[in-house]
């Protein structure tokens, strides 16, 4: 998603190129993965003249927002504090992290 944010559109192989100069990866997984996140709804395809072409299908907050509380539900039961609990242990959050979550909830109430 990351990749498709940032070029807007962009095609399987330009993602996977994009990949690979980061890390190995295999091209099947990049469409496989792209294919996933268009029956998701995270990206739209129309057929471009050689390749799909795809491109975001939700703003980026609605995507991570959505995707956060997908990890969330599955991975913690949709709880969201063991997943804090954990950032917070691994260090992950520094204070200004930790004092902006705290303004967060402040508005929140």
């Amino acid at each position: 998603m990351k990749i498709v944010w940032e070029l807007q559109t962009a095609t399987v192989r330009d993602v996977y190129e994009t990949l690979l100069r980061r890390r190995k990866i295999a091209y099947t997984t990049v469409m496989t993965m792209m294919n996933i996140l268009e029956e998701k709804g995270y990206l739209k395809k129309r057929a471009g003249e050689k390749a799909h072409v795809y491109r975001p299908a939700q703003a980026k907050t609605q995507v991570i927002r959505a995707m956060v509380q997908d990890f969330v539900n599955r991975v913690f039961n949709g709880s969201a504090r063991p997943l804090l609990v954990q950032l917070v242990r691994d260090r992950h959050l520094s204070e200004k992290d930790l004092a902006e979550i705290a303004r967060q909830i402040e508005e929140a109430k």
